[in-house]
């Protein structure tokens, strides 16, 4: 059994992007900048904002972090994206979710200017996406890719069984890994909430993505020899240790590690490749900008 470790891809893959960000600036050129919107005091949201902070300063970025009450309206917030789809300064930018009840999510995605989409949730993008054109990949996804690339694993004609359907990590990977292109070529089943005997699709898969938002749903005996296994899930469980929890995936470790040929932890797996693929979209973003001018 061989870990996936997304921490140290992770930190591979920025050190490539700070050379680029290096050789940018070299000729005089301002670096990225990427900016997030973040609304109420959700704990993992202000975690998960602070990490990118931190890895736009690792990678030379200019970043920019915008903090909204819980009760802003919905008309308000749009008038921020507004204000960031036109300021030239800014590369791309991400609105941070979830979003408060009584905003529409979708209008808030749709909202925001494609060329400045670094999560890759425009409609426009996710049609570039589906139609294999070239676009900005949602991180997640992206990440996932990466990952299998970078640990040369074979995913041809190989069946990927991906458990669950959300619009930010089931549907775009099935629509990925579908491709004809590496990482892809897979014959791809999704499963969610409501597939019957679940187990019988993941026990005949050579890939499994667990994208199904439940703890250790992912049982060793569901689970054939020889498998790759790729845990999105993370979440907090509260515990008797000094932070008061620790973090789940949606696989149990413990029992589908030892049956796995490669296998993703958690934390340290899917995480740190989410947040280096916005990295890369970012830089990207920049990229077009500056060949535009």
């Amino acid at each position: 059994m061989i870990l996936l470790n997304g921490k140290e891809t992770a930190e591979a893959v920025k050190r490539e992007i700070a050379e680029e960000v290096a050789r940018m600036t070299s000729r005089g050129e301002r670096p990225p900048h990427l900016a997030a919107v973040l609304v109420g005091d959700d704990g993992a949201s202000k975690t998960y904002v602070a990490n990118k902070e931190k890895a736009c300063k690792a990678v030379g970025f200019n970043s920019t972090v915008l903090t909204f009450p819980d009760t802003i309206s919905e008309a308000e917030l749009l008038s921020v994206i507004d204000g960031l789809n036109n300021n030239d300064e800014v590369d791309g930018f991400i609105v941070q979710l979830p979003l408060p009840k009584h905003i529409d999510e979708n209008k808030v995605i749709n909202a925001v200017s494609p060329e400045k989409d670094v999560d890759g949730f425009h409609p426009v993008n996710v049609g570039r996406m589906s139609l294999g054109e070239d676009g900005f990949l949602p991180a997640t996804p992206f990440g996932i890719l990466t990952l299998l690339e970078r640990y040369k694993i074979d995913t041809y004609g190989k069946h990927c069984v991906i458990m669950g359907r959300s619009n930010i990590v089931g549907r775009p990977m099935a629509n990925l890994l579908s491709r004809k292109s590496y990482p892809g070529d897979c014959t791809v089943t999704v499963c969610h909430s409501h597939t019957r005997n679940i187990e019988e699709y993941t026990r005949s898969a050579d890939i499994i993505i667990a994208a199904i938002g439940v703890p250790e749903f992912l049982k060793g005996d569901m689970v054939k020899e020889g498998a790759v296994v790729i845990d999105v899930g993370i979440t907090r469980v509260p515990a008797d240790t000094p932070k008061g929890y620790r973090i789940l995936g949606d696989v149990e470790f413990s029992s589908v590690a030892p049956k796995c040929s490669y296998i993703t932890p958690v934390p340290g797996g899917v995480g740190p490749m989410t947040i280096v693929s916005l990295m890369y979209n970012t830089f990207k973003a920049r990229e077009l900008k500056l060949k535009k001018q």
